[in-house]
């Protein structure tokens, strides 16, 4: 089901981001990025990579370093390739069509992961957390950004409503496509809160696990390394 979702709003899939958001999703990556301080010469895997974004802003901050991007869904990985800095990019960028609960890579290969707004789409989530720990090198580190739960109630309760009411009529505007966006506003809300999810990492055996609210709580960024 999550493959048929993504495939449906494949081409339309970086609009709607922005228009859901507002374009604070941008802020969000950025934010993401500083965290997670790119250096030369370390190999990224980006799973749910979708169309490139957070791969893009890895190498605009570390020109000499690699990423492969890993998606199931092969139309958002062609719309990615169809970006201009993919082509820009193409020597340091490999595209990997593989399921986050089963990775197509070796053990230890990668010194970071990262997977934004990924992650509650997964079906297992535990699956995909010991799978990030297996191929990531000794030393590596795991970083997710993911919606997440505003710890004020009458705050959530006000962002539910513009969720739910909002955004299922703007993705049928966009993209002919209701019940995607449907879906993807419930698996918003059925995602662990902050310190569940924290706790998740921690039992797939990472270390030093932290989170950072981003817009209150809307998202969330969540570290870990395997140490």
């Amino acid at each position: 089901m999550v493959h048929e979702v993504f495939s449906s709003v494949a081409s339309r899939y970086d609009v709607m981001n922005d228009l859901m958001s507002v374009g604070i999703h941008r802020v969000w990556k950025t934010s993401m990025m500083d965290w997670l301080a790119p250096r030369n010469g370390q190999h990224l895997l980006d799973v749910a990579g979708g169309t490139g974004d957070v791969a893009f802003r890895f190498l605009d901050r570390a020109p000499d370093a690699r990423v492969t991007v890993c998606d199931m869904t092969e139309s958002m990985l062609v719309e990615g390739r169809k970006r201009a800095d993919a082509v820009d990019k193409a020597d340091r960028l490999s595209w990997v069509t593989g399921d986050a609960m089963a990775l197509p890579f070796a053990d230890a290969t990668f010194d970071r992961y990262t997977i934004s707004f990924g992650i509650r789409n997964v079906t297992r989530i535990p699956d995909a957390l010991a799978e990030a720990r297996r191929v990531l090198k000794p030393g590596g580190r795991l970083l997710v950004l993911e919606f997440s739960q505003i710890p004020v109630p009458a705050m959530q309760w006000a962002y539910d409503r513009y969720s739910f009411n909002v955004i299922p009529a703007m993705g049928k505007a966009v993209t002919g496509d209701r019940d995607s966006y449907q879906y993807l506003v419930e698996s918003i809300r059925r995602f662990p809160d902050q310190e569940t999810f924290a706790q998740m990492i921690r039992d797939a055996g990472f270390g030093r696990v932290q989170y950072r609210n981003l817009s209150m709580g809307i998202a969330a960024l969540h570290s870990g390394w395997k140490l």
